[in-house]
């Protein structure tokens, strides 16, 4: 819908007599798109009608298409033009190169007729009279085709910056019209079907915004790697926008979740601190660039406070309501605390189309020798040169898509885990760390083989095949494969919710697209490894951390915060908030950290505040945990990011789960400190859930139902505690099953238990995801909801459906 802002003022009459030659910004909109380009066309829009409505856009004026016919038309100009443009060979990279300059040549040395050249005077006046004589301007191309929504023109042709006086303007202007065939423009017009002489060229000229002295950046109305189109993305850098919009910077990025921002909500959900190494600066006499390096001060802060990406999103989100359409936007900062301003909008033309939901078949046809075997994870297939990494610390030597083999894996692997094309281990379940990672990241992995990291030669090219049933073949060399994707589509949802597991921030928004009913098991310990990366006693206190690596790791990581605690609130709350907003206003129950002790330890500085425990799987975990003095420190910085999350960012969407509640003191005790820190159950709609993963969480189900919300049963740990069996080992794996009468009687009291009491149930454990029979049962019982992996949620909603359905017949 278009914005109800009226347009500025009409012109005087007789203040131009130049009209079809030159027009004001205030004169344009986007019908204007022929006669002006599709980047003029839009400044003059949002000049016109947005600027009343808080979008700041530089005045300017447009040299129109017109004034561009008028040079073609002098003389010979055109003919020369076609004989060259008929000249280049396609195919020929030199003979584009050379044609392309020849036109060049042709088109700025015609110059500009006497009347073009009058009307861009008389409008270059005026800006001396708005802004001072002498004022600088920044010139730039516009295509007459330019930035529609089929086709993006962007960066094909010439702009310059800084450029003073009326003499200097002209000569961009001839420079400008001549870009209109650089060899990039002529290859992509061709590629995309236009035709060189019937393309022409506007030419913008604006005031200059001199972010060479402050920012610069462009912001996206949705995320770009995946589509969503509820955050609006912002990226920035020191000095002018060039060097983000070529690539040759890594830029900061800011994330504001759209739905709680207009709520009232004014916070930022997400930041990324980028290298930012170098910055375009203009030169001391203005009259060219020159990029140089970012002081190391400058590198270490954000180029953006929030309070001016929170003002971009604002513009941002009134540039979309306008145009009705997800927009890619260029912004820049006038100097030191200046204003921040809009020079560029157009349509964005990727991300907004791409198709999501889909899912894919695999089926092996041919491969190499047989190397190992293991349970699969997943069901997709992938090749690479396998790295078997025997020390931690070969992990920085882990290049991007590589086969990761080794022994086993722990949360400290994750960063290198999310650059594997495949994963091997030699021990593990189906529910081991590397299995849960696997499943999130949507690689295939082969867990448990025993002889993995022997078998397998490093540099050896592999194929890890998950797609041959639950078991997992690694093959000598590349396997063929035959691929066959399908869209999902949203049919009716079954009565049973059908929720996901995950705990990846970086997959959110891409697995938001899935058909279902909200995440019903976020764990906030993935986030906490691959995000925030310190254990919280250490970033508390890095002066106990022994190790001077470790230490000086944190140190480095906690710089630009006011400390410690405020680095882990602000980077876990991030994480959290993250996918609380991918899934918005859909529930998302995240768990409370549940690391056992080796796992902690492995955390940066976590092995100075850890114990060692012989069985960490039955030791310093969960609630127990949480109400502990030597945790309390921690546990408090998990309740202060929870409720920044719940807050101050308005993602009230969030339950809050409890892990491995082995007694009902303990879960009084756990509640209590809770209340304290801000999460009381009932305030503003707070729920908290338990896991039900101790068989006296069973046992004692009405006294536990009386202090919770919610039970969300994990069936890994139950069925490991009911039948005594350790799930991490693959000697006894042929003894852990959770279809056993006996684990599946306890998850039926389980849920009998919840229903007595009127509160919800749910599972969250690996089960549902693998066995169909399972998920049968889970329906017959009337669960409540099922969580599971992304990869099995579309065939799993299907069973549901089908299984409820036999259950009314």
């Amino acid at each position: 819908m278009e914005s109800q802002v009226q347009p500025k003022q009409a012109r005087e009459p007789g203040i131009n007599d130049h009209d079809s030659l030159v027009r004001r910004f205030e004169e344009i909109t986007n019908a204007d798109v022929g006669s002006v380009g599709g980047k003029n066309a839009s400044l003059g829009e949002m000049y016109q009608r947005l600027s009343g409505n808080g979008v700041r856009v530089p005045d300017g004026f447009a040299v129109t298409a017109e004034s561009y016919r008028r040079v073609i038309a002098q003389r010979d100009v055109a003919s020369r033009l076609r004989d060259v443009l008929e000249a280049i060979e396609e195919s020929d990279n030199d003979s584009l190169d050379r044609g392309a300059e020849q036109a060049r040549s042709i088109v700025y040395e015609a110059g500009l007729p006497a009347d073009v050249e009058t009307a861009v005077r008389s409008s270059y006046a005026r800006l001396e009279s708005q802004y001072g004589a002498g004022v600088s301007v920044a010139v730039r191309s516009s295509a007459t085709a330019e930035d529609l929504p089929e086709a993006s023109f962007a960066g094909q042709h010439e702009s310059y910056l800084a450029i003073t006086g009326v003499v200097a303007v002209l000569d961009a202007v001839r420079h400008c019209f001549a870009s209109l065939f650089t060899a990039r423009g002529i290859d992509y017009r061709r590629r995309q079907g236009f035709d060189d002489m019937q393309v022409a060229l506007s030419v913008g000229v604006m005031k200059m915004v001199r972010s060479d002295e402050a920012s610069s950046g462009v912001a996206f109305t949705l995320d770009t790697e995946s589509g969503f189109r509820d955050i609006v993305l912002v990226t920035g850098s020191y000095g002018l926008g060039e060097t983000i919009v070529q690539g040759t910077v890594d830029p900061d990025e800011f994330s504001v979740h759209k739905p709680t921002y207009l709520d009232g909500y004014r916070a930022v959900l997400r930041r990324r601190l980028g290298e930012k190494e170098v910055r375009m600066v203009l030169t001391d006499d203005g009259r060219s660039t020159r990029v140089m390096p970012t002081p190391a001060q400058d590198r270490e802060r954000f180029c953006l406070t929030d309070a001016e990406v929170l003002d971009l999103t604002e513009m941002a989100l009134t540039i979309e309501r306008h145009y009705g359409r997800p927009m890619d936007i260029e912004w820049a900062k006038d100097g030191p605390g200046g204003e921040l301003y809009i020079v560029q909008a157009r349509p964005e033309t990727a991300a907004s189309h791409r198709a999501h939901g889909k899912v894919t078949t695999r089926t092996v046809l041919a491969h190499g020798a047989l190397m190992a075997t293991g349970r699969a994870v997943g069901d997709g297939v992938a090749t690479g040169q396998a790295r078997v990494i025997t020390d931690v610390r070969q992990l920085q030597d882990f290049r991007e898509g590589e086969v990761l083999v080794a022994a086993s894996t722990t949360p400290d692997w994750e960063p290198a885990m999310k650059r594997a094309a495949a994963i091997i281990t030699d021990h593990g379940g189906r529910t081991c760390h590397a299995a849960i990672i696997a499943r999130e990241l949507g690689v295939p992995a082969a867990v448990g083989t025993g002889d993995g990291t022997r078998a397998i030669a490093p540099g050896r090219t592999v194929t890890v095949s998950c797609a041959e049933g639950a078991t997992a073949h690694v093959y000598d060399g590349e396997a063929t494969v035959r691929s066959i994707t399908s869209q999902a589509q949203e049919a009716a949802r079954p009565r049973t919710q059908v929720m996901i597991n995950l705990g990846n921030p970086d997959l959110a928004f891409e697995t938001s697209f899935l058909p279902n009913d909200g995440v019903g098991l976020a764990r906030m310990e993935f986030i906490l490894a691959a995000g925030v990366k310190v254990h919280p006693l250490a970033a508390l206190h890095p002066d106990r951390v022994e190790d001077d690596a470790q230490r000086a790791q944190i140190l480095d990581l906690i710089r630009g915060y006011a400390d410690g605690a405020s680095y882990f609130v602000e980077r876990l709350a991030e994480g959290i908030g993250t996918i609380a907003a991918a899934f918005y206003p859909k529930p998302v129950v995240v768990r409370l950290s549940d690391f056992k002790t080796n796992e902690y330890a492995s955390l940066l500085g976590g092995a100075a505040f850890e114990p060692v425990e012989a069985n960490p799987m039955l030791g310093f975990r969960g609630a127990a945990r949480y109400a502990h003095p030597a945790y309390a420190d921690g546990f408090e910085l998990e309740c202060r990011a929870l409720c920044r999350v719940r807050e101050e960012m308005g993602l009230r969407n969030v339950i809050v789960m409890v892990p491995f509640v082995r007694r009902i003191a303990e879960a009084d005790l756990v509640l209590a400190r809770m209340a304290e820190l801000g999460l009381e159950r009932g305030r503003e709609g707070l729920e908290i859930y338990a896991m039900c993963e101790v068989p006296n969480n069973v046992v004692q189900v009405d006294e536990f139902a009386a202090r919770f919300d919610g039970f969300s049963i994990g069936s890994n740990d139950l069925t490991q505690l009911t039948l005594g069996v350790d799930r991490d080992s693959e000697v006894v794996a042929f003894d852990y099953d959770e279809r056993d009468p006996g684990v599946m009687r306890m998850i039926e009291l389980a849920v009998e238990g919840c229903h007595r009491h009127g509160i919800h149930c749910g599972i969250c454990g690996q089960a549902p995801s693998d066995y169909p029979d399972f998920l049968e049962f889970l329906v017959r019982t009337g669960i409540d909801a099922i969580s599971l992996t992304p990869d099995s949620v579309v065939s799993a909603t299907e069973a549901v459906v089908a299984a409820e359905s036999a259950q009314e017949d």
